[in-house]
């Protein structure tokens, strides 16, 4: 039997989606939710951040005249912990020369290739654009 028929690709897209269907029950109400419509509103400043990270950090790594100063920050995250701070802190891994590195007393601490850059005003500012797809507690009935 051949790997990779067309047969095996509809049959793994449809177990897929019945796994991901079913993530979804699984998950505490309490945890809170992502609206995905606005998840998918989000997607082209997504990308757009992504590609400007893939570059910074290529740059980075291949000017030896751009100083790197790694080191970690502290970010005060006010997503409320679960699915809505995971989504936060997944999305904010591609911000340029930072990733998170732990969760400390409600704070999101982030390793940064460059600590003099404004990386807390970037959380910032992501977090304001994430508030409408980051949901805390139950949906509404």
């Amino acid at each position: 039997m051949r790997s990779g028929a067309p047969a095996d690709v509809v049959f793994g897209l449809f177990a897929a989606g019945i796994a991901t269907r079913v993530s979804f029950h699984l998950i505490p109400p309490e945890m809170g939710y992502v609206r995905y419509g606005a998840l998918l509103t989000f997607m082209p400043h997504f990308l757009y951040e992504s590609v400007l990270a893939g570059i910074d950090v290529a740059r980075r790594a291949f000017d030896p005249r751009l100083p790197l100063r790694p080191g970690f920050i502290t970010y005060p995250v006010s997503v409320p912990p679960g699915l809505a701070r995971n989504t936060f802190a997944t999305i904010t891994s591609l911000l340029p020369g930072s990733v998170p590195a732990d969760e400390v007393d409600g704070a999101l601490i982030y390793h940064c290739l460059d600590i003099t850059q404004p990386v807390v005003e970037q959380l910032s500012a992501e977090e304001r654009t994430l508030a409408k797809a980051l949901v805390s507690g139950q949906r509404d009935a």
